[in-house]
């Protein structure tokens, strides 16, 4: 029955692997139910309360499809990154409402689903030069760091620097390198789960210290009502509106498509001949995720790139985004003790899960500099730009001018061609 239900094979993995790989996904990525609603309130018209149980909801929807349709052990939820174009760029910058931004998100949905079904978002994937996957689980790897380290204050903002080195002496950014001893030791000695065993001593840690809070235990989801299904269509074929649908559908496109492909990567689950196992049923889970979503009031839910700590954890099939999305449900009625998790107690997590990602580094031909140059760019750049789809997109881009200058034709597919014409246009217009 789970293997009818998740691809689950017992001689790959157990039962107890794929909880706790599911548990973990569900804590390294929980942290978007506390940032979703303090975000989308600055918004008049968007209730926190509302917007933690969409976020929920959706994040739900979109791990049912994954492990029932696609069977891989991916999380999802409303995207990081998207969510702040949503606020901040569609919403404050070109003063949009918030409905027209959902519409938005529907719309790119909706063309998600379409792009699925003719199988252009797998060709796109097929397309990428393996030197160039292999770089994009490395270059992911760096960024969860970052992202981990600047969560936890360990790395700080600095005006002439850009960033520097936090006060480590107290506070988030000591509770996350004692979580980064703890859970290091653990996983040197192969301790069966020990990031989940990480996170949770690091929380407990915390209470001393004065940065676990306890805010509570169970309370009654919040309604929904006040955003389900408010659209507006007034302004639907404005060119505003194709500009912000194209980015929508541009940025999640390719943070999907890193995704997947760092995390099979990592996971070892890239066939002999590059491509990924199930890559149409995970995108359909993207897009009918982000079409539920819009519809909930939220954000674009995407895959995230947090499934890399369930990965390590041991997590291969759909039971993995089953038990994650079953934590997401558990969530709406116990989120004052969930929220009680510090993102210090995570950061350790995160890091250690970056140093697992950059494996896929020593598969790079490194000597061979027409594919080692443009793997590099791709992997510097996503933490430097703080963003996957830029990494991916400029190492495609160089990928394919300096073979082209080198004369090394055959190694570029017609494919590659158009996605760095299209990429160059991008940066040109967009």
């Amino acid at each position: 029955m789970l293997k009818k239900l998740f691809g689950f094979d017992p001689a790959k993995t157990t039962i107890r692997t794929e909880i706790l790989a599911g548990v973990t996904t569900f804590l390294t990525m929980s942290y978007i139910l506390a940032v979703n609603p303090g975000m989308f309130s600055l918004l008049d018209g968007m209730s926190a309360g509302a917007v933690f149980t969409s976020t929920a909801l959706a994040a739900i929807v979109g791990c049912l499809v994954m492990a029932f349709w696609a069977k891989l052990p991916f999380g999802l939820a409303p995207g990081m990154g998207l969510n702040a174009f949503f606020v901040y760029t569609v919403c404050m910058g070109m003063g949009y409402s918030w409905q027209f931004a959902l519409t938005a998100v529907l719309i790119e949905g909706l063309i998600f689903i379409v792009l699925t079904l003719t199988n252009l978002r797998e060709a796109i994937v097929n397309a990428i030069p393996t030197s160039l996957k292999n770089a994009i689980g490395a270059g992911i790897g760096l960024f969860i760091a970052f992202i981990g380290l600047q969560n936890a204050g360990v790395i700080a903002n600095n005006d002439a620097t850009l960033v520097s080195l936090g006060d480590i002496t107290s506070g988030s950014a000591l509770l996350a390198l004692i979580g980064l001893v703890i859970t290091g030791v653990l996983v040197v000695k192969n301790v069966r789960g020990a990031l989940l065993i990480g996170i949770l001593l690091t929380t407990l840690i915390g209470i001393p210290m004065g940065i676990t809070n306890f805010g509570g235990v169970v309370s009654a989801p919040h309604s929904i009502s006040d955003i389900f299904c408010k659209f507006e269509w007034e302004n639907v074929w404005s060119l505003d509106m194709l500009v912000v649908v194209f980015t929508f559908l541009f940025i999640d496109m390719f943070d999907t498509i890193g995704t997947l492909v760092g995390v099979c990567t990592k996971a070892n689950m890239i066939t002999p001949d590059g491509k990924i196992p199930r890559v149409k049923e995970a995108f359909m889970a993207d897009a009918v995720a982000t079409t539920v979503g819009a519809c909930l009031g939220t954000s674009t839910t995407t895959t995230y790139v947090e499934s890399a700590s369930g990965v390590a954890q041991g997590g291969r099939t759909g039971l993995t985004a089953f038990v994650v999305a079953c934590c997401f449900a558990v969530a709406l009625f116990f989120s004052p003790l969930f929220l009680s998790i510090p993102s210090a107690a995570t950061a350790a997590v995160l890091i250690i899960v970056g140093l697992f990602m950059l494996e896929p580094v020593k598969n790079i031909p490194l000597t061979d500099y027409a594919e080692a140059i443009p793997a590099f760019i791709c992997i510097v750049m996503m933490p430097l730009a703080y963003s996957i789809s830029d990494g991916i997109l400029l190492g495609m881009i160089s990928y394919v001018v300096l073979n082209v200058l080198c004369g090394n034709f055959k190694r570029i597919t017609p494919t590659m061609y158009v996605l760095a014409i299209l990429f160059v246009l991008k940066y040109i217009f967009i």
